[in-house]
């Protein structure tokens, strides 16, 4: 998979910009607030349809503008497609084409085009709440598996649906037992199949993380511990149905009184373990980096395998974080058969051997040009 041309109209502080990149390493270089990053996050929202620093689409609109617009040509297997994203100030709606036909169905379009990305804001996948390891997990693996993301968002509607019942039980009592069981029948069966994609994920991440921390940092037994609250450690479709129906009948007072629903994949977490001690009480920020870039490396091979096609691998400001041995380390991993995108301010911070053929742009307050 390869985004041979880019452009922006009315993109964050780009009025309009075009980008033709090579298929292997290409090089934003600038100063900081330039508008680096804001290429990569515009090529991240042409895959995804959303931003990964913002969760309010209309920051993305140029200040002054009512609407912007990311085209992109993408060729994957030998077939080329375009791209767009077009989102409206004006009326709020936010549209995506592949070929000039409108997809009315987002995630009909998200797994079109796959894209792991690391920036320095990664280090809240160690640090923060389990809601952004869960939205992670949703979409790397919706990139993947379309039909995941639907159901995703029909097991978060029924469990709303569910929470409103149990706030009306709270106060009616009057509870109908067959209206209960077929909304916990429809959530267990929705849940089986986020937790088999997600053991899947969590399983194949872990053939790999602790080899390539290993090649970056020298360290080893770093490991991905998928957390859930059903008690259960590997995917059987019969035991976590068991689990969930015990729960859901267990808990079910506890769950009237408090008006949610407290057992399901809503509710999943996942740790990174170093040595068995999880990194985010124990570990060093540079630990913490480290293992979230593995993280990242290690999913290029899933992608290939699922999609049987090379992501497009962003990497937004990584040289500045890294001392020279884990530069050199990385080197390694970033291979050249898959299009890489890079942000630096220095272009001494990057290996000659990733310079040698590269694309380099300088960014300079909106502007763009080639090198």
């Amino acid at each position: 998979m390869v985004l041979t041309n880019i452009s922006l109209i009315n993109f964050r502080n780009y009025s309009k910009v075009e980008l033709d990149l090579c298929k292997n390493i290409n090089i934003l270089i600038g100063n900081n607030a330039q508008g680096k990053t804001n290429i990569l996050e515009s090529i991240y929202v042409l895959g995804i349809t959303k931003s990964h620093r913002s969760n309010i689409d209309n920051n993305l609109i140029k200040n002054g503008e009512e609407f912007c617009k990311i085209r992109g040509r993408v060729t994957t297997s030998n077939i080329s497609r375009r791209l767009e994203f077009f989102l409206s100030l004006i009326n709020k709606e936010k549209k995506v084409f592949i070929n000039n036909n409108q997809i009315r169905k987002l995630t009909n379009y998200i797994s079109k085009f796959n894209i792991i990305i690391f920036t320095p804001d990664d280090l809240e996948l160690v640090k923060s709440s389990p809601n952004v390891r869960r939205k992670f997990l949703n979409i790397e693996i919706g990139q993947m598996d379309n039909k995941y993301l639907d159901v995703v968002n029909d097991y978060n509607k029924l469990v709303k649906t569910r929470n409103e019942y149990l706030k009306q039980l709270n106060y009616s009592k009057k509870k109908d037992d067959l209206y209960l069981k077929v909304l916990n029948e429809k959530i267990i069966e929705k849940a089986l199949y986020i937790y088999k994609l997600r053991f899947e994920f969590i399983d194949l991440i872990n053939k790999n993380i602790g080899e390539i921390y290993k090649d970056i940092t020298g360290d080893s037994n770093l490991k991905i511990e998928y957390i859930n609250n059903i008690g259960v450690d590997k995917y059987s479709e019969d035991e976590i149905k068991r689990k969930l129906e015990e729960k859901f009948r267990l808990n079910l007072q506890r769950e009237i009184m408090l008006g949610v629903t407290l057992h399901g994949p809503h509710k999943d977490d996942f740790s990174f373990l170093l040595n068995g001690n999880d990194l985010k009480l124990f570990g060093s920020q540079g630990q913490q980096r480290s293992s979230i870039l593995s993280l990242k490396l290690a999913e290029i091979d899933i992608f290939i395998d699922k999609t049987k096609e090379k992501p497009i691998l962003l990497l937004d400001d990584i040289f500045s974080e890294l001392d020279d041995i884990k530069k050199n380390n990385l080197i390694k991993h970033i291979n050249r058969d898959i299009q890489t995108i890079i942000t630096t301010t220095d272009l001494n911070q990057i290996n000659s051997e990733l310079l040698e053929g590269a694309y380099i742009y300088k960014i300079d307050d909106g502007k763009v040009e080639r090198q």
